[in-house]
């Protein structure tokens, strides 16, 4: 999320920042002791190579928002969070939109976590309607059954 905060940020100054490089900087100085420290990159990557859908969905779930309005910490954690919930095979729905939730209670505004949960629960209520769901969504019901 740092690094996409501080590739929109230097965007909109007129620069063209290497996410590549925001990315491999940030986890070199915060991730230490990061087990996956290729995860942060797939997900930069993710988010910049999907960037045009996911801000278009963005904007429909949060019609009262134009996207360069939103603020560039609740922008780029929704962004994040879209893509974890619709674009990333391996993230289950729950868990993106509660960590998208805990970023933005942590670096957003006072109402930022609500923002971020109803732009993302309304996108994921409907996915459900569409009949979107992911595999790795399939599959938790029959491990939290297991658990049980």
């Amino acid at each position: 999320m740092q690094s996409l905060y501080e590739w929109d940020f230097k965007r909109a100054l007129g620069e063209e920042p290497d996410v590549k490089e925001l990315v491999g900087r940030n986890v070199k100085e915060f991730g230490a002791g990061l087990e996956d420290s290729e995860f942060p990159s797939e997900l930069a990557r993710g988010v910049l190579e999907h960037l045009e859908d996911i801000d278009a969905l963005v904007s429909k779930f949060a019609p009262e928002w134009p996207i360069e309005q939103i603020t560039v910490v609740d922008r780029n954690i929704l962004r994040l969070g879209t893509y974890e919930l619709k674009f990333s095979p391996n993230i289950p729905a729950k868990v993106a939109i509660n960590e998208a939730i805990e970023l933005a209670k942590t670096f957003g505004g006072e109402s930022s976590g609500k923002f971020v949960n109803g732009v993302l629960g309304a996108m994921f209520k409907n996915m459900l309607a569409g009949g979107e769901v992911k595999e790795v969504d399939r599959q938790q019901p029959a491990m939290e059954e297991k658990r049980a």
